[in-house]
C-alpha cells in the first residue's frame, strides 16, 4: 500500500527537500503541495491523501485552522487525512492548539530524514506520534493553564473503568501499546481494546488528544513523566 502525502509549507525550498526525502521511499508518494492553509484544505478535498505534513505559521490560513478543517473532513471519520504538524521551534505556542484541533502529532522541521519517514508511516497506520520528551516540553510550557490539584475531576472520567483510567495515564506518558502491555502485564490486544474504549467514551480522535485530555483534566500533571 502506498502512503499518499500532501506537503504544506509556505517555503518552496522546504517542500522540495521534504519531497526528495519522501519520494525516495517505495511506499510513499507525494501527491500534492500547498503554500498556505486554504490551499491545503482544497488539496485534501481534491486528492484525498493519507497524511498531511502541515506547517503552522502560514499566510491566509494558518496550520491550526487548516488542521481543524481537515481533521473533520475526508472520506469518513475513520479514514480522514491525518495531520502531522511541522514547526521550526519545539516550543511553538500553536502546537497544543493544533493537537486540540485534531493533529496526530508534530515534528521539528530539522528532524532527521529517517525520523520523518518513520513518522509518516506511524501516522498513516492510525497511530499518534507522541514522544515523551516532546510531551514534557509542551506541558512545561502550558503548565500554568492546567488544572490545579484542588480542581474537581471532570465528570467524563467517571465513565472510564479503573483499568481504562490507568491506561489513559500511561498513554499520557507517551508509552506505546507494547510498553503499556509490559507495564500492566497484559497483551497488546488488550491494551488496544482499552485505548479504543477510552477514545470512544471520551469522544477523542486519537492518543494525542487523549494525552492532552489527561493533563487538562488533572488526571496527570507536569513532572509525572
Amino acid at each position: 500500500m502506498t502512503i499518499r502525502v500532501i506537503l504544506v509549507d509556505d517555503q518552496p525550498l522546504l517542500r522540495t527537500g521534504f519531497r526528495m526525502i519522501l519520494e525516495a521511499e517505495p511506499d510513499i508518494a507525494v501527491v500534492g503541495e500547498a503554500a498556505d492553509g486554504e490551499q491545503a484544505v482544497e488539496q485534501v478535498r481534491a486528492l484525498q491523501p493519507d497524511v498531511v505534513l502541515m506547517d503552522i505559521r502560514m499566510p491566509r490560513m494558518d496550520g491550526v485552522e487548516a488542521t481543524r478543517r481537515i481533521a473533520g473532513s475526508g472520506r469518513d471519520g475513520e479514514n480522514a487525512a491525518r495531520v502531522l504538524v511541522l514547526t521550526t521551534f519545539d516550543l511553538d505556542e500553536y502546537v497544543v492548539e493544533a493537537l486540540r484541533a485534531g493533529a496526530s502529532g508534530f515534528l521539528l522541521k530539522d528532524v532527521p530524514a529517517d525520523d520523518l519517514v518513520a513518522a509518516i508511516r506511524v501516522i498513516a497506520e492510525g497511530e499518534a506520534l507522541l514522544a515523551p520528551s516532546i510531551t514534557r516540553r509542551l506541558l512545561d510550557m502550558y503548565a500554568a493553564r492546567l488544572p490545579s490539584a484542588e480542581d474537581p475531576t471532570p465528570d467524563t472520567l467517571a465513565m472510564l473503568t479503573e483499568r481504562e483510567v490507568e491506561v489513559l495515564r500511561l498513554v499520557a506518558r507517551g508509552m506505546s501499546n507494547a510498553e503499556i502491555a509490559a507495564e500492566l502485564y497484559v497483551s497488546e490486544t488488550t491494551v488496544k481494546t482499552h485505548v479504543g474504549h477510552v477514545l470512544t467514551k471520551l469522544g477523542l480522535r486519537d492518543r494525542v488528544q487523549a494525552a492532552v485530555y489527561a493533563y487538562e483534566s488533572g488526571l496527570v500533571r507536569p513532572g509525572a513523566i
